[in-house]
């Protein structure tokens, strides 16, 4: 799936980490993420979480997509910080599932805490 991720791979993020119903990602914020207040923008902390979410739920093999997430911003992220993404399966029940991910910053601090819903699609869909 992330061979094909133009979105993600345009923004450097790299998957460190696979596993059934898990997986880790980190991208470099750059200059050209931060806003007008010299902080990583949240479209791009979204974008990191939400990749890692993307390749947790699809570490299972269907085709699985987002049904919805929500992101809490805890602290920010600034130019020439490394963030890492760590998702990780809580539950699968029928096509659906729930995902946290924890972004973090340099030293470990948490930038965000995300929450990703997975619907896997029927075949042929």
């Amino acid at each position: 799936m992330m061979a094909d991720d133009a979105a993600s791979a345009a923004l450097g993020i790299e998957l460190t980490e696979l596993a059934e119903g898990r997986a880790d990602c980190r991208m470099t914020v750059t200059e050209q993420m931060v806003n007008g207040h010299a902080l990583c923008h949240g479209g791009y902390v979204f974008l990191l979480a939400d990749t890692a979410f993307a390749c947790a739920c699809n570490s299972h093999g269907p085709v699985t997509v987002a049904a919805g997430a929500e992101i809490t911003f805890v602290s920010p992220a600034r130019a020439g910080e490394v963030l890492t993404a760590s998702a990780r399966e809580r539950t699968r029940y029928g096509r659906s599932g729930i995902y946290d991910v924890t972004v973090r910053g340099e030293g470990g601090r948490v930038v965000a805490e995300f929450r990703g819903r997975s619907r896997t699609l029927r075949e042929g869909a």
